[in-house]
């Protein structure tokens, strides 16, 4: 499928997906979402492909929503239409992992966007932020709730309450981001981490993203327990087992994927 508002490349068993609106520094359209519902679809359902990187361009990640798409829009056209929660639900569909490389800009849309990833790696140019009180309202696509577990409450309120925008350093400190690279390297560091994770088991890494992401969502007994029985089903895949053999005979797995 061909795409107007994103660019999808193929680099071995990561696939790598560029926001494509730089005349505008990547606001996000309706299209653009649409087109990523797609790109995320396609990727989760290639098998050869392991794992993915989102990116925007040297400018910005993704400036924010389109305005001017936004401005005249009414109550009910954004509840007919509510495009956001058809990618809210493909993010939660996607189980393989999925990386943000964040350079330039990543604010409103363009950082509820970045935080939908399982993690982010951003540039030492890097800003991110919920400013969408300055323009009449407030965040849409999940800012206010996924800041606020990255960051805590405090600094998520004032951040949403003033506008403000926080710089790489603040965002590593936070704990919004993972790692911070020079500008010039992000694509490259970003590449470099999902081909690693790429080249693990399918399925564990899977289970191992879904592990995690149960520790938000459900109280520590709970996760615990979902926990014990996810590792036990590992043991029984055949990954497991050339695993292990392979760690003994001390030479590079296979993987299968079963």
């Amino acid at each position: 499928m061909s795409y107007e508002t994103i660019i999808v490349e193929l680099h071995g068993a990561v696939t790598l997906i560029r926001l494509n609106r730089p005349d505008v520094m990547n606001a996000i359209s309706t299209q653009m979402i649409s087109e990523l519902i797609n790109a995320f679809t396609r990727f989760e359902a290639d098998s050869g492909q392991r794992c993915a990187v989102l990116t925007g361009d040297e400018r910005a990640f993704a400036a924010g929503g389109d305005i001017k798409m936004m401005a005249d829009k009414t109550y009910a056209d954004f509840y007919l239409d509510d495009i956001t929660a058809d990618w809210s639900a493909c993010v939660a569909a996607t189980r393989k992992p999925w990386i943000a490389a964040v350079g330039g800009f990543a604010l409103g849309g363009g950082c509820e966007l970045a935080m939908m990833a399982d993690f982010i790696i951003c540039a030492d140019d890097a800003k991110f932020g919920q400013p969408e009180i300055r323009v009449g309202i407030a965040p849409g696509m999940g800012g206010s709730q996924r800041l606020a577990r990255a960051v805590g409450k405090g600094k998520a309120m004032e951040m949403c309450l003033t506008g403000r925008t926080m710089d790489a350093e603040e965002a590593e400190r936070g704990g919004l981001v993972v790692r911070v690279v020079a500008a010039a390297d992000l694509l490259i560091e970003a590449l470099k981490t999902a081909a690693k994770i790429a080249a693990m088991p399918p399925i564990a890494a899977m289970v191992n993203k879904e592990m995690v992401n149960v520790a938000f969502e459900t109280t520590l007994a709970q996760g615990l327990f979902t926990e014990s029985r996810l590792f036990q089903a590992l043991t029984t895949t055949e990954d497991k087992k050339e695993g292990m053999a392979a760690f003994v005979e001390k030479r590079k797995p296979v993987w299968k994927g079963r």
